[in-house]
């Protein structure tokens, strides 16, 4: 398991990375884990997104994000290449927010997709 030093399929805001770089902190994230970016089976439109902090495993891509470290499935990055992770923190709603230009259809809820 190498470490990459390419740039990674995706982006995260400065607003998604401060959050990120908030929960480690204050949840105590072992130094080994990496914020998780994938795809999952599921959801109102057919995939959902993760979005959480894992340790790397063998088929596994790592980049690195101004001290935080994306770890992805290789398998992945096909579905959410290009994409761009938000935070809001607003009135309205408050989480994560992903912009995904593979997406051919989302749902309301903005956390599944069809592609």
């Amino acid at each position: 398991m190498a470490t990459e030093t390419k740039t990674a399929p995706i982006t995260l805001t400065e607003r998604a990375l401060a959050e990120v770089k908030n929960i480690m902190q204050e949840k105590s994230v072992p130094a080994e884990y990496g914020l998780r970016v994938g795809v999952q089976g599921g959801g109102c439109s057919g995939m959902s997104y993760l979005l959480g902090f894992d340790k790397a495993k063998d088929s596994d891509e790592i980049f690195q994000l101004e001290g935080v470290n994306l770890i992805m499935d290789k398998k992945h990055a096909m579905y959410v290449l290009g994409m761009q992770v938000d935070f809001q923190d607003g009135l309205n709603a408050r989480g994560f927010v992903f912009n995904n230009p593979q997406a051919t259809s989302t749902c309301g809820c903005g956390s599944s997709f069809s592609a």
